[in-house]
């Protein structure tokens, strides 16, 4: 019997709905803001939060952006979590946890992953997480919301053709400044 899994579309994103600038770049998403009221983000509660999550899928880019993040000190933030990375291209592989696939989102999702892990979360691109929406196969949708217009750059889901209903689960300030909001994809 199937695992009872859960889709779930996250990727950080400006106040404006960017996930990075137009040439890739995520410089913006270190910033100073301070909201006292907010919940605080401790260590615990975020290495409780990550061992929840079973298995990754992203596209080339975003494990391209994950990769330079690592050789620049900043480690790999999806530890030993299986991470399944689309792509028809040879890319470097770092690590036994990651495995680089060629086979269309559908069938990953369906046929691979859904019987296997609990909950796969779609850490990007925007075509992967507007494919995700416009297959049917995300549950959730999930920002994290930082305090900062970049104005222009790569859109949250690319080439949504319909209008997908969603309900608000969750909605969380940090003293960040960051916004966590979670949605449930209605059907």
């Amino acid at each position: 019997m199937d695992k009872v899994s859960r889709v779930i579309v996250h990727m950080g994103c400006s106040a404006d709905g960017f996930i990075a600038r137009k040439d890739g770049r995520v410089d913006w998403m270190e910033t100073s803001d301070r909201f006292e009221d907010g919940a605080e983000m401790d260590p615990e509660f975020v290495r409780e939060f990550l061992a929840s999550i079973d298995c990754y899928v992203m596209g080339s880019k975003t494990y391209e952006t994950a990769l330079d993040f690592e050789s620049k000190g900043f480690g790999w933030s999806y530890g030993d979590t299986p991470v399944f990375v689309l792509t028809r291209r040879d890319l470097p592989v770092t690590r036994q946890s990651v495995e680089l696939v060629s086979e269309p989102l559908e069938s990953l999702i369906r046929d691979r992953l859904r019987p296997r892990y609990g909950k796969i979360w779609i850490a990007g691109g925007s075509a992967v997480a507007g494919e995700c929406l416009r297959l049917g196969l995300a549950d959730e949708v999930s920002y994290s919301m930082l305090p900062v217009l970049i104005g222009e750059g790569m859109p949250y889901f690319d080439r949504l053709n319909a209008d997908v209903p969603l309900h608000l689960l969750e909605a969380r300030a940090y003293k960040s400044g960051m916004v966590a909001l979670r949605y449930e994809v209605r059907r």
